[in-house]
Parts: C-alpha cells; structure tokens; sequence
C-alpha cells in the first residue's frame, strides 16, 4: 500500500539483507522479543487495516475512502519512528549517518516515495470489488511484479523452480477468486463490482509495488551509506511531502472530505493512527531481527506472519471460506514459503562456499 509499515515496505528490508550477512549474535530472548514485536504489531496492523478500508462507521454505514490521508499520516509516523531509529544506531561520523546523503538520495527517494504512493490509492480501490482477504493473498505475491520487471527491463534468467513458485503463487490467487462464494452474486448486481476488475486494480497496485522495491534495490547497490532505518525514514519523509502537496491542491477533496468524517466519526482518526504507529513499530523490530538474526529468520517469520493475518482475519471478521478458497490458499503460501526454503539453501551454499574459500 503506502510506504508505511509497508510498507518502508519488506522488500527493501529483504534487499538490505544482501549487505547483512546472517548472524546469530542475539539470545533466544532477543529472538521472542523480537517475534513477539513482529507478531502483535502487524497482526494488529492488519486487523485496523482491514476495519479502516471495509467497516463502515456510525448508524449511517460510511466506509471511509480517503486512502491518500490515510498513506500521509501513514508515511509521517513511519518517517518518525524511522528518524529515531536512525539516529539511535547512526555512526559518530555525520556523513555516514546523513538520512539525506547527496542530492542523488533525495532523486531516489522521491522516485521511490512517487511509485509507492501510487500503488497504494489502487490497492484500496480494489476492496470496492474483492474482498479484503484476496487483496492479503494477493499482495503476498509481490515476487511476481518484481520478476516480470527483471525479466522484461532487465532480461535476467532465473531457475526454473523460481517460475515454478510463480505459477503456484499465481494458481493460487486465481483459485481463491475463483472459489469465491460472493463473486457470482457480486457480478450480478453491478457490471462494475466484478471481480475480474478488481483483480486488474490489484495487479496495478502489484506493478507499483514491483517498480518500487526494484529502484529500492538499485538505491541499496549504488549508495553505500544508506541502510535500511535510512531509507525508511528518507522515503517516508518525501511521501509525505508528496501527498500532503497533493491533499491541499483543487484535484483534491480527500482533506475536507476527511476532516468531516474525522468530526462526524472520531474513531476512525483513532484507528488510522494506531494503525500508521503498529506498522512503524513492526518495521523496527523487523530491523532489529534482520541485524540479529539475519535474513533467513527475517524471511520465516514474515511469510508465517502473513499466513497468521489470513487466518486472523478469517475469525476476527467471521469470513467464510471454501475448500477451493483454502486450497488456493496453500498454494499461495506453498510457494512463498518454497521461495523462502530455496532462498535458504541458496544462503547456505554461499555461506559454506566462504568459509570453504577462506581455508583455502
């Protein structure tokens, strides 16, 4: 969605972790901790998510629609809270720990803060015509964005078990749609609230989100000062320049619109800030567990954590699903977590392949 807890999103932390090597410098207490904070912050950050975007508020049903307000006071508090952490493990030497290193950086983060705004205001338009849960399944396929990218701009090969995670990834969402008990009934009463197009919105926002984490990727590799509470505080602080530019111009009425359901239905305020600070709190510890433990740690918890949003979701919010939508999503969650096995084994043969080269 917005650069938030997004997402900063995890992509960019994964792709830190090819200049953090995986260690195994914290305690086992350091690692609860550390799951725990991971666990409880976006666990709560979906539920306010999904409660944000789909519930409707007080006795006359409004469901609030306002997603750049959301992504501006989203991206401030993630600026914040990517500030402090910046600053509480940044170097004596001022350079180094400059969140605005060169005028290069600020291109970058504006070009990154850019696609991720963009991403975001089609992601929420795509709950008007699939239900939350398809968007979760969904935006846990973020590698297929991303490889198309590769593939297409960069001509890059990969093996053929990374295309074989792509098709179960992609099968899996197609099952899920397709399974969906409400989708007939939903094509029936508007042309407008079918699936097909809602699944379009969802696979724009997915674009946005490949284009993003790829230039995120390239900020990673050309700028070597920079490193992950960096960028999230960086490109949060731009994002929210851009947004706020645009909430204020005639294009418009999100602001106003906002403030009078902010008066109308205060909770709503309260939600949304809540759900801006869990997603700036989780990046920390997601941080924290990249630089203790790792990227292999990193990767486990985040798929099991999005299975446990899923999951939470389905209970906290009563949804019913069938057995073609649960097969739909194993299959999702088969090849993510495949891509995570392959990714460790892959780690592990470099490691080995080191220490292998420095007895030499």
């Amino acid at each position: 969605m917005a650069v938030t807890a997004t997402r900063t999103r995890l992509k960019p932390i994964f792709s830190n972790s090819i200049r953090i090597e995986s260690q195994s410098s914290g305690s086992v207490l350091q690692l609860v901790a550390a799951i725990s904070g991971i666990y409880i912050s976006f666990l709560t950050w979906a539920v306010l998510q999904e409660r944000i975007s789909t519930s409707p508020y007080g006795p006359d049903n409004r469901v609030f629609r306002a997603s750049l307000v959301i992504n501006t006071i989203q991206s401030f508090c993630a600026a914040l809270v990517g500030y402090i952490y910046a600053r509480y493990n940044s170097s004596p030497n001022k350079q180094s720990s400059a969140i605005f290193p060169n005028r290069k950086a600020i291109f970058q983060y504006a070009l990154v803060a850019t696609t991720s705004s963009l991403a975001s205001p089609f992601g929420y338009a795509s709950l008007k015509h699939i239900d939350y849960l398809t968007l979760l399944l969904g935006k846990s396929c973020k590698l297929l964005p991303v490889m198309a990218l590769h593939v297409l701009i960069f001509r890059k090969k990969y093996a053929w078990s990374k295309y074989l995670v792509v098709f179960a990834v992609t099968l899996g969402v197609s099952l899920f749609t397709l399974y969906h008990p409400s989708a007939g009934k939903k094509a029936a009463q508007a042309p407008s609230s079918s699936s097909f197009y809602g699944l379009l919105l969802l696979g724009i926002n997915l674009l946005f989100d490949g284009l993003t984490n790829s230039t995120q990727d390239h900020i990673f590799h050309t700028q070597p000062t920079i490193t992950g509470p960096k960028m999230m505080c960086g490109i949060n602080v731009v994002a929210t320049l851009l947004t706020s530019a645009f909430l204020v111009t005639p294009f418009s009425r999100q602001l106003q619109d906002s403030l009078e359901f902010f008066k109308l239905y205060p909770q709503v305020l309260y939600d949304i800030l809540s759900f801006s600070l869990c997603g700036a709190i989780g990046q920390v510890f997601i941080f924290f567990t990249l630089s203790k433990f790792g990227s292999l740690t990193l990767v486990t918890v985040t798929v099991t954590r999005k299975m446990m949003s899923m999951l939470l979701s389905v209970v906290w919010f009563q949804h019913k699903l069938t057995a073609g939508q649960w097969a739909g999503v194993l299959m999702v969650f088969g090849g993510v977590g495949g891509e995570a096995l392959m990714k460790y084994f892959e780690k592990k043969k470099t490691v080995e392949k080191n220490v292998v080269d420095k007895t030499k």
